[in-house]
């Protein structure tokens, strides 16, 4: 008898051993199809973004309709989230140029049964499933700062001592993740710089337009001849201010200008001597790992807080909370919540050739 009820236990627990790794093994992405959404195309940021998505899905077995407009709205986003819903996508992939612009084109979006992701910049928390950040708020206002620092220390200014009058200059006032940077970035610099100035607390925005980042570059010298800093948060603005320096005859000698962009939109103006640093990310991971989740959740699958989702060709990334970018933001049960890179990266004329993209 003894024997009898071990070998029914011994079966018991063989089955469900077998039930349990049968409901672990997560449904295929294959025959999946996403809408990746930049802010604006024409942009190296994000054409590089859609490279490594279109890479790594031709690998996953998923479509990704690279679907943007060459302006920098939020109605050009509506119109183009609309269009993505009506093709049958089954996900959509954005970085908003403004959450609270898209977010009824959003709302209608998942009423209709399609899965929304974000990457770069996110949408308000109720409108979308998982967002891809590059690091939070926090990380990347300090790591701008520092990039500020070792830039002002490289033409012989002292940051913690000496004067220095800065701005900062990006896309837009509405665009969430630069935005945070820097309201985080001027906290860092209020605690550690106090020295520091900020001559344009309002900010300059050129809105992610290629040559009104130029002209605004340039009304920024104009209306501050003596300025040590310029803080470019935003992959447009970082190049057109660097041009804008160089139509007027500027050099890292004479004003430090630093920000994120690709390598290969900057490595000329640091190779003429315009800049000394600059940073970002891999934007063609995080393209990619957008769409990734985004046709994951699209597949079926269910994720919560503390999940982990194991990336084919990426490895594996952890499911966080939603205020880890908001403290104020909350995490619904299922499917919402944060994905993090595991990295970023600071170019400069020692390592800026090891990096094409």
């Amino acid at each position: 008898m003894k024997k009898t009820v071990s070998i029914i236990l011994a079966l018991v627990m063989v089955l469900s051993l077998g039930a349990v790794a049968f409901a672990a093994e997560p449904a295929s992405v294959e025959g999946m199809t996403v809408a990746f959404i930049p802010k604006v195309t024409g942009n190296a940021f994000f054409e590089v973004a859609n490279q490594g998505a279109q890479e790594f899905a031709e690998d996953w077995g998923i479509t990704v309709e690279y679907m943007g407009d060459a302006t920098a709205s939020a109605a050009a986003q509506v119109a183009v989230i609309n269009q993505a819903v009506a093709s049958g996508v089954d996900a959509i992939c954005i970085s908003t140029v403004d959450a609270a612009g898209v977010s009824d084109a959003l709302q209608e979006a998942r009423a209709a049964g399609v899965v929304v992701t974000t990457w770069d910049s996110d949408a308000l928390v109720a409108d979308r499933d998982l967002m891809v950040s590059q690091g939070t708020p926090e990380v990347l206002g300090q790591m701008l700062v520092d990039l500020a620092v070792a830039g002002l220390e490289d033409r012989g200014v002292d940051p913690a001592a000496d004067e220095v009058n800065y701005c900062w200059h990006y896309s837009q006032a509405t665009v969430t993740d630069q935005n945070s940077w820097q309201v985080e970035g001027e906290k860092i610099i209020a605690e550690n710089y106090p020295n520091w100035t900020n001559v344009e607390p309002d900010n300059y925005y050129s809105e992610q337009d290629a040559e009104k980042s130029i002209t605004v570059g340039e009304a920024v010298l104009d209306a501050h001849p003596d300025i040590d800093l310029i803080i470019c948060n935003d992959s447009t603005a970082l190049p057109g201010q660097l041009q804008a320096a160089e139509n007027k005859g500027l050099t890292k000698d004479d004003v430090t200008i630093t920000g994120f962009a690709t390598p290969n939109a900057i490595k000329g103006y640091c190779t003429n001597g315009t800049l000394f640093n600059w940073g970002l990310w891999d934007c063609k991971i995080q393209g990619a790992l957008g769409c990734y989740v985004a046709a994951y959740l699209a597949a079926g699958n269910e994720v919560t807080v503390g999940d982990t989702i194991s990336v084919p060709g990426i490895g594996d990334v952890e499911v966080m909370a939603n205020d880890c970018l908001n403290p104020d933001d909350e995490t619904a049960d299922v499917n919402n919540g944060v994905v993090l890179l595991p990295e970023r990266a600071v170019f400069n004329a020692e390592n800026m050739d090891n990096y094409d993209f």
